[in-house]
Formats: structure tokens, sequence, C-alpha cells
């Protein structure tokens, strides 16, 4: 029986989904692979990934990387996300505010967004001091285990965040489980403060600052945060604080966001 419309268009939707699926998967890890190491890995028809993968290598969406037929993600990409940039005003701003960050404070400087249900730094910026911290950008990490995480799901209810977190990542890297209600707690009062800062749970030698970069609407988008060493980031937390709060303020001005409230709060800190 030939097929209908409806069947090739859905048919091509599949192929679609499980084209963006093989390039996700790679960005994850991070590393060329085989065909059938990706069809093992995601649980795919080898035949239907193989397909895929040769039609994402003719378009430059992969190329052969390694060796033995792995393969990778293409330049193709790359000049995508050069358009990207180019016109996303989000992340041409927050470079150069990055940039101003780790030159004013000599520490880690990072933009932040949220990758499905998991955290990741979008864009770094690494101050002048012999410091380095180990987080890759891309790297996807459990929202709890983050200062950003407490702001990136502050416009989502109490149970809103309890299904957008898959529970297991609220089991900390040292084993301990973090009770939800203190981190929906924490949510809370991150939001009134316009920050939120604490000893890093994925480096315990670092102490985390973060901030919101809010749009129009009021909602957290990203945020820009300061990653230094644990004793100089709580010896200088107010003029980090000052430094990050200044930051997020100007970027969320020309996306619209009305930011007297927080001046008003960061005046009543200082005084």
């Amino acid at each position: 029986m030939a097929e209908g419309p409806d069947d090739i268009v859905s048919r091509r939707t599949r192929g679609l989904d499980r084209a963006f699926e093989i390039l996700e998967f790679l960005r994850t890890r991070r590393q060329p692979m085989r065909p059938n190491e990706i069809a093992v890995e995601i649980g795919a028809p080898r035949s239907s990934i193989y397909e895929l993968v040769n039609l994402l290598l003719r378009h430059g969406m992969l190329d052969y990387q390694g060796g033995d037929g792995r393969v990778f993600l293409g330049r193709k990409l790359y000049f995508l996300g050069t358009a990207y940039a180019d016109q996303f005003d989000l992340m041409r701003e927050s470079d150069t505010l990055l940039t101003r960050l780790a030159e004013e404070t000599r520490e880690t400087a990072q933009m932040c967004m949220l990758e499905g249900n998991k955290y990741t730094v979008a864009m770094m910026r690494e101050g002048i001091r012999p410091f380095r911290i180990s987080s890759n950008v891309g790297e996807l990490v459990s929202i709890p285990w983050t200062a950003s995480g407490r702001l990136l799901v502050s416009h989502l209810s109490d149970a809103e965040i309890l299904d957008f977190i898959p529970p297991e990542d609220f089991v900390l890297p040292s084993g301990k489980q973090l009770d939800p209600s203190r981190f929906i707690g924490e949510v809370r009062q991150a939001s009134i403060d316009g920050y939120f800062t604490f000893n890093s749970e994925v480096e315990n030698f670092t102490h985390c600052f973060a901030a919101p970069i809010k749009q129009e609407d009021g909602r957290c988008i990203a945020t820009l945060c300061l990653v230094a060493p644990k004793e100089d980031g709580l010896r200088n937390r107010e003029s980090y604080l000052d430094s990050l709060l200044r930051a997020v303020d100007e970027i969320s001005e020309r996306l619209g966001f009305n930011v007297s409230d927080r001046a008003n709060v960061r005046q009543g800190r200082s005084s």
C-alpha cells in the first residue's frame, strides 16, 4: 500500500527528530563516535542511523574525525552558530560584560542558561589570576548543584519545579541528598534578593555568585556568574556582587526590563 501525504510527513518528522537527537548526543558526548555506537547508545535502529549520518555528512552537519568511520559535529554548525551569535543580542552583550567582569574582579566570569532540564555554561571568560575552574562551556550539570539554578527556575511554581528537575538531580556530588523543599526555599529567597551566592557543590574550593538576566516580562532567561576561590569570594563578597549586579542590570535594561527596583535594593544593601 502506497504512503499517503500524512504518512510521508510523519516519517520525515521522525527522521528530523532523530537527526537532532544524533547532533545533541554528539554535543553532550564531546567525542567522535561510529554510527553503530551512536545507534546503540540512543537505542535506534542501525539502518536509520547510518542513513541519517550519511545525510548529515552530505550537508556538512557532521564531519569524519578520528578515523575508523567515526563522526563528530561538522563545520557547517560552526557557521550556523556564528550567524546566530551575530543576530542574538544576548550573546553579544554578554560577551562584552563577561570580559569587563573578569577584568574588574580578576575572577572567572560566566553566562549560564538552561539546556532542557539541566544547567550549562554558555560563555566564559577567565580572570587573570592563576586560578582555573574545571567547568566546561556546554557541559550539562544538575540544576540544584548550581547557584544559577536557583534563579533560572524562579518563574516556575513549586510543583512545576519538582516536575521539571529529575529527583536524582537532588543528590549532590558529595552523595548528600538536598531536600527539595530547601531548594525551593532558596529559589524563592534568591528571587527576592536578586542574586544567589554559595560555596560550590561541584568544586568544593570555590565560591559562586549568580545574578539573573531578565527579559521585559521579568523572567530570568540567563545568569551572569562569578566563580572565585572560596576565601577570596567571601572576603570580596560585596564588591563582587556590586560588579555582577551592575552588569545584569545593564543587559536586562537593554532587553526591556525595568531595573529601578533592583537598583533600590542594591543601594539599600550598601547603605
